[in-house]
């Protein structure tokens, strides 16, 4: 087992908490666009590093001390009732998007099949306990926005896992590296389970730990070039709100488990539909999400997840506008 790889990830993460306390003293009173979008990337890092180690964990303890037989046992063996059922298994992980992507690879690893691990992994985000509760400490139960957003999102993801189940080569949905590792034999029974965890540790970490960099990077730069009060001026309009929302969730890039409080001062001057826009859409399809898909599903897989999500949350937000 390669142990620098492990090694690697704990050292960035306390190079990141270093540079995120060293911004925050010495580049904030210089106010230079290039230190504010370094800032901005660095408090995405932090906010998504944590929930992503902690996915890795999570999916290796199910891939390696959970028996196949029991997961069996319980999940329904009709593709429509597993993929329900799967699809609620966020509300016991208080993950966020960024930390689900592993745990949709352990699925696969398992055996699972890809519109399974979609399910779980856009439903996940939205459902998870910790979602749940900031986004009604936000909103309430006002206008509606907690209920269309628990079910918008629950019901994109069995949409889609639906959709993709329907392909007739499954494989050409993953990345052909992902592809080979999931037609790998059942793996690695005969190591010491310690072993076992250090070695898939230092593999999904060495995946998906560069995307993750990248994209919050892409993120925090982006960010910086636009406006926040050219997109105030936008919200009264019942369908450009919710372009604008669309495009600010893919931007800004925040964590499901705080976008509530993020969209909060928006409220004031952007119609329901809107929000509800930027809390469905933003979870599960931003730029930081779109890096870390493409380490296990194909360029025309992402493109289908990200064409059925927006085109939903879309038509929820004008519905929901024109309505109230």
């Amino acid at each position: 087992m390669k142990l620098w790889r492990p090694l690697l990830v704990l050292g960035a993460l306390a190079g990141v908490l270093t540079a995120r306390i060293w911004t925050d003293e010495n580049l904030e009173p210089l106010q230079s666009p290039m230190q504010d979008a370094l800032t901005l990337s660095i408090g995405l890092l932090v906010e998504s590093l944590p929930f992503v180690i902690l996915g890795i964990g999570l999916s290796i303890l199910v891939q390696v001390f959970v028996p196949d037989s029991w997961l069996v046992r319980w999940l329904p063996k009709n593709p429509f009732g597993r993929r329900a059922v799967i699809s609620l298994l966020g509300m016991f992980l208080p993950v966020c998007e960024c930390g689900n992507v592993p745990l949709a690879r352990g699925l696969m690893g398992r055996g699972y099949s890809v519109g399974d691990s979609v399910a779980f992994l856009l439903a996940a985000p939205i459902i998870n306990p910790v979602t749940i509760i900031t986004t009604h400490q936000a909103f309430g139960f006002d206008d509606g926005i907690l209920v269309a957003r628990l079910l918008a999102g629950y019901t994109i993801a069995n949409l889609l896992g639906w959709l993709l189940s329907l392909h007739p080569q499954p494989e050409l949905l993953l990345t052909r590296k992902f592809a080979r590792e999931c037609r790998l034999p059942g793996g690695h029974k005969d190591q010491a389970k310690l072993m076992q965890v250090g070695r898939m540790f230092s593999t999904e970490s060495a995946t998906l730990m560069p995307a993750l960099i990248v994209g919050a990077l892409v993120a925090g730069f982006i960010q910086v070039g636009v406006p926040r009060e050219a997109l105030i001026s936008l919200g009264t309009d019942p369908i450009i709100s919710v372009l604008a929302m669309l495009f600010l969730a893919f931007v800004i890039s925040v964590c499901a488990n705080v976008d509530a409080f993020f969209i909060l001062p928006f409220a004031q001057t952007f119609l329901p539909g809107s929000l509800v826009a930027f809390l469905v859409f933003g979870p599960l399809v931003d730029i930081k999400m779109l890096a870390l898909l493409r380490t296990t599903y194909a360029g025309r897989t992402i493109g289908v997840i990200a064409g059925v999500v927006g085109l939903a949350s879309l038509s929820l937000g004008m519905v929901m506008n024109y309505v109230g």
